[in-house]
């Protein structure tokens, strides 16, 4: 809403000179925010050319029939669904209220006050449609997208309430973040924290309210690496539901030696990156990473002690569970205790 808010302004004439250097810095150093503004100054004198040469030369017609002694219709402006944005509907406003206003100026008399205050009415009816869409558009919560996400990954949850840990290359260049549950719901994420060399990406549901579960999380993080041998098993989310895959830790370094990864033998599929990699007691020691392109049966992983160190870095404190609960459990019960922390992370890019 602010750069809906900026834009009107900008393009009204009505920022003061120390808003305007603002802009011009962000609009300078920030070549996303450029395009993304330009795209609304765009829109914004699309809907001013649509309303001043189209629809307000029809309430000039109506007017006109009215002053000829035939009945007059009252007309609302009518907006692209393609438009669909909060801040457009809030323009459209905009535009009618200014219309209607230099309408009853121009014309006094009791017939067209009277045609005016039906105006109002069919306005008051819009604005509270344009509150209930801009209600929907604030819940984190939301339906499915109508647009397949550009890609997508997995996630694991570092916390009940909505702190979730993927790869940084899920997530890099998105314009914006859904978090698909088990359940199906969506909803939008800010990313939090990331670690570019490492691979490692936080993000945080929007929603104050969200957890994944109304229980503590039943896995703990291990804070060191495990050795090779170790047998462990990847619960993805590429898409709809959750995929199990098991194996065993074969090189207990990554690529080109990095101590932080593992190399695991395991298969790797697209949205597969940031499963979690799980022992058999239950404790998370790292998430999927990318392929070996070498083989196509072994994939390498993040080790949790990288996620670890990017918890040092945020601004709270997230205190990853350092005991398992799932240690004596079958590995189908295992699962079916770790699902419901899984989720699948949708992308979406404008290019």
């Amino acid at each position: 809403m602010n750069i809906w808010e900026t834009a009107e302004k900008y393009h009204t004439g009505n920022l003061n000179s120390a808003e305007q250097e603002a802009l011009h810095k962000r609009i300078a150093s920030d070549p996303a925010f450029a395009a993304e503004f330009q795209e609304h100054i765009h829109l914004l004198q699309s809907l001013e050319n649509r309303a001043k040469h189209k629809q307000f030369r029809t309430i000039l017609t109506d007017i006109r029939k009215g002053q000829s002694g035939k009945q007059s219709t009252i007309r609302t402006i009518p907006l692209t669904t393609h438009y669909w944005r909060t801040a457009a509907v809030a323009a459209s406003i905009a535009i009618i209220t200014t219309l209607s206003t230099f309408w009853m100026i121009k014309h006094s008399d009791k017939q067209r006050v009277s045609q005016y205050r039906m105006l109002r009415k069919e306005m008051e009816s819009i604005r509270n449609s344009q509150n209930a869409l801009i209600s929907t558009v604030n819940d984190s919560k939301v339906s499915a997208p109508v647009v397949s996400a550009s890609f997508s990954g997995s996630g694991i949850a570092l916390a009940n309430n909505g702190y979730f840990v993927t790869n940084y290359h899920v997530v890099e260049g998105a314009d914006s973040v859904y978090m698909q549950s088990r359940s199906g719901s969506f909803y939008k994420a800010n990313l939090i924290a990331f670690d570019k060399r490492n691979d490692v990406a936080i993000l945080k549901v929007e929603d104050k309210k969200f957890n994944f579960s109304k229980t503590d999380l039943p896995y703990s993080f291990a804070p060191g690496k495990n050795k090779i041998g170790t047998g462990v098993f990847t619960l993805s989310f590429p898409d709809n539901e959750v995929i199990y895959n098991e194996g065993y830790i074969s090189t207990k370094n990554g690529y080109e030696g990095d101590s932080l990864q593992y190399l695991l033998n395991i298969p790797s599929n697209p949205g597969y990156s940031g499963a979690p990699v799980v022992t058999a007691a239950g404790s998370i020691i790292g998430i999927v990473s990318a392929n070996n392109n070498e083989n196509t049966l072994s994939t390498y992983a993040i080790s949790s002690a990288a996620i670890y160190e990017l918890t040092k870095t945020l601004p709270i404190q997230i205190k990853l569970p350092k005991t398992t609960q799932l240690k004596k459990l079958s590995r189908e019960q295992q699962i079916e205790k770790i699902e419901p922390f899984t989720c699948s992370v949708k992308v979406y890019k404008k290019s």
